[in-house]
């Protein structure tokens, strides 16, 4: 397990450039959990549960950790499925909270990590 679920997520504000080329790789591998780089813009992984019920409290779940964090991600609920994607919006790419949140999203109980979608 990384270390990144114990740090926290700093805001952007723009004005920095994305992550790119072996960072981005790195953050990738240390964060683990089958979430997905696509098009080295956002992070992306689907949850799986087994009803409507149970993937509504882990959205709630993660909207929780997402206010503690003051970093926001975009989820699309379903009936027993959680997708969630990540990118720092400021400056429409990937920064090291994306991962941090990723991380402490995969720490949430009850979450049961699907395979990750392309979108």
């Amino acid at each position: 397990m990384s270390d990144l679920a114990s740090k926290s997520c700093v805001p952007c504000r723009g004005g920095v450039p994305p992550l790119a080329g072996e960072e981005l790789k790195r953050l990738q591998e240390e964060l683990g959990g089958n979430w997905q780089v696509v098009d080295d813009h956002h992070l992306l992984k689907e949850f799986s549960f087994k009803d409507f019920k149970q993937a509504l409290e882990f959205t709630n779940r993660i909207g929780e950790v997402a206010e503690s964090e003051g970093h926001h991600p975009d989820l699309e609920l379903s009936w027993g499925r959680v997708g969630v994607s990540l990118h720092t919006h400021a400056i429409d790419g990937l920064t090291e909270s994306d991962f941090i949140l990723a991380a402490k999203i995969d720490q949430l109980d009850g979450a049961e990590g699907g395979a990750a979608s392309d979108g």
